[in-house]
């Protein structure tokens, strides 16, 4: 008998205590924790819901129109799945099933220069709505190669990472011992084996690699679980405003520089030529002292003033939130923990599901405060209670 997905998980966080019980604990681990104390986990959550949007009656029966036309390319929703590294490790082939939800949905879906699919592989599935993001490779002919290899495959936008200057310290993954590939110790073949499904389903697609980034690693002087310290050393190129202006002349496509939470580094973005910028604090995984990705926010729609499309990202878990960070100035949303966490869920079936549920409750939202297009909910009245 199939499952009523809709009934039984009607939004995302409905996913998350299957998505658990699906996963080994290291996995879960990395998915779901931020850093240090994790304070702005929950606070990227409470300032979400600080934002009070004001609905519109009598607006009549209609169903609004949420398409969206992002660097020319015209998308079926204002949101796609973000970029998340080790992706293959939270669900074993994930990558290749976001990228066919992509292909069927019609929505972007960003694939991590460290999550465990190559970007030939994903563009082939994605019907030309991938995206590649790139953590900047210390190497530079590494990185030419990177772009050489995203164009030849048809990717057009790449997310530049600029918030990672090394990694955070992120305590829970580190007391799990996560690592990739996984270390064959007594406690992980343990964890693996309480998660028969996800044992099962790493044993039919592989051990998760990072696949990207292995034509550029000395795979035969490395030691079992030094995969991941070795693309540490690749992808640690402490960016600048140089590299970035190096990457705009190398990179012919769409160039978005993710990370970023200061107008004057929007307008500095814009100064160099980027086509696009995300306004994000890495989802609470970097530096915990960070204001919510939504309350500088504002601050950055009057900076750009509609000069470049600004994109949001950290928090998001119901279409509600799309709705604020639009209504607030944003053009377009991303999800990454939402779009795995349901594919941790269920599978094939995870994303499609993510997409259908976030795609009914944005729609559903729009009636709700009597608006009829995306454009239109910049016109309300919108009210923000204090933290």
């Amino acid at each position: 008998m199939r499952v009523d997905l809709k009934g039984r998980y009607p939004a995302l966080p409905y996913l998350y205590d299957r998505a658990r019980a699906r996963i080994p604990h290291f996995a879960w681990e990395y998915l779901e924790s931020g850093t240090g104390p994790e304070t702005l986990l929950t606070r990227n959550r409470a300032a979400l819901d600080a934002v009070r949007l004001t609905p519109q009656v009598l607006a009549g029966n209609y169903v609004p129109d949420v398409s969206t036309t992002l660097f020319g390319k015209t998308y079926s929703v204002p949101f796609g799945a973000g970029p998340v590294g080790l992706t293959g490790l939270m669900w074993p082939g994930a990558e290749l099933m976001l990228a066919r939800t992509a292909a069927r949905k019609g929505m972007p879906f960003g694939l991590s220069g460290v999550a465990t699919e190559t970007p030939e592989a994903v563009a082939a599935l994605a019907d030309g709505n991938a995206w590649f993001q790139l953590y900047t490779p210390s190497d530079n002919s590494i990185r030419r190669d990177l772009l050489r290899r995203c164009q030849a495959v048809g990717i057009e936008t790449l997310l530049v990472t600029v918030d990672v200057p090394l990694n955070s310290t992120r305590e829970r993954q580190s007391r799990v011992g996560l690592s990739v590939p996984p270390k064959m110790t007594p406690l992980t073949i343990f964890r693996a084996a309480m998660r028969p499904a996800w044992s099962l389903a790493t044993l039919r697609h592989g051990i998760p690699r990072f696949k990207s980034l292995e034509p550029y690693m000395d795979l035969g002087h490395m030691s079992t679980g030094g995969a991941a310290q070795m693309v540490g050393r690749i992808v640690d190129g402490r960016p600048t405003w140089d590299t970035m202006r190096k990457i705009r002349e190398e990179w012919p496509g769409n160039l978005v520089i993710k990370g970023l939470l200061r107008p004057e580094e929007a307008a500095k973005a814009i100064e160099i030529g980027a086509d696009g910028i995300v306004v994000s604090n890495h989802g609470a995984r970097q530096f915990d002292a960070c204001p919510a990705s939504i309350e500088v926010l504002p601050s950055i729609v009057a900076e750009v003033s509609g000069r470049i499309p600004i994109l949001f990202d950290s928090g998001i878990e119901w279409g509600l939130d799309i709705i604020r960070a639009l209504a607030l100035g944003a053009d377009f949303c991303l999800l990454g923990r939402g779009f795995l966490m349901a594919v941790a869920a269920l599978g094939e079936r995870g994303g499609d599901h993510a997409y259908d549920i976030l795609r009914a409750d944005v729609e559903n939202n729009m009636v709700q405060l009597g608006v009829r297009t995306i454009s239109e909910l910049r016109n309300l009245d919108i009210h923000v209670d204090p933290l």
